[in-house]
């Protein structure tokens, strides 16, 4: 697979399922993950519901394409991105596709471009049925894309704006730990981007900015699980590696090695 940042992506978008005002935020998020060579958007562009779409698709170079609804309760829009999608995958021209919908219909469609070697990125609401999350390669939730999520910080109860504090949050702590075991060495330390992939791998919703902070980094100092130690990349090299390990228990202390 090519380097990520160098990946051809193509990118279809569910305009029932996706507010307009997030156009910005969400071409950027896609930016970090490759290069939006196709970008399309379906909807039924006769409906005053989509006026807001209508405004901002030439300034950001999005093809609409019109999808009428015939019959009441069946969605056209769905089908039409998932023969488009199919269209796009046999021309052999990309690597990934992004899925911008928080619908359950795109599951079987995320499914079948992995299965032919194409990465996934899927975007939608965290009412998202699990099912299309867990068969993207990555999921973003758009609430974290809204303006002004990465200052949530905390709330006026002091409880963290995106959920608990990380330090109590046992699932978070866990999580973390188990991922830490399955890529640590014999010494028990691990790259920290090793682990934050370790978890991606699993679920692929994860993401520092669901627990309000911007950085992993961040989020497992929050969490008070690891040791950490920042180690030069190379002698003499100012570019440093974030390395975790797990804490001793309460009362224990580490042997170092002679």
């Amino acid at each position: 697979m090519p380097n990520e940042a160098q990946q051809n992506l193509a990118v279809l978008i569910d305009a029932d399922n996706v507010s307009h005002s997030l156009v910005e935020p969400l071409f950027a998020e896609i930016a970090k993950y490759g290069v939006a060579s196709v970008k399309r958007i379906y909807g039924d562009w006769t409906s005053q519901r989509l006026a807001g779409w209508k405004q901002v698709l030439l300034t950001h170079a999005i093809q609409p394409i019109q999808q009428f609804g015939y019959t009441r309760g069946k969605n056209a829009t769905d089908t039409a991105m998932i023969i488009d999608a199919m269209d796009l995958l046999y021309s052999n021209r990309f690597e990934g596709f992004c899925l911008v919908s928080s619908d359950s219909d795109f599951t079987r469609l995320a499914s079948r471009l992995r299965e032919s070697g194409m990465t996934v990125y899927g975007f939608g609401e965290e009412k998202t049925p699990e099912s299309f999350v867990s068969a993207c390669d990555k999921f973003v939730y758009l609430e974290i894309l809204q303006p002004g999520a990465a200052k949530r910080g905390k709330d006026s109860t002091g409880e963290a704006a995106r959920g608990p504090d990380p330090a109590k949050d046992e699932k978070l702590r866990r999580m973390l730990l188990d991922a830490l075991e399955a890529v640590a060495d014999e010494d028990g330390w691990a790259q920290l981007g090793n682990v934050g992939q370790q978890i991606s791998n699993q679920q692929p919703s994860f993401d520092p900015r669901n627990y309000g902070h911007a950085k992993l980094g961040e989020l497992v100092r929050a969490a008070d699980v690891f040791e950490i130690e920042e180690r030069p990349v190379s002698a003499g090299s100012r570019q440093k590696i974030i390395y975790v390990r797990k804490k001793p228990a309460a009362g224990k202390r580490r042997r170092k090695k002679r």
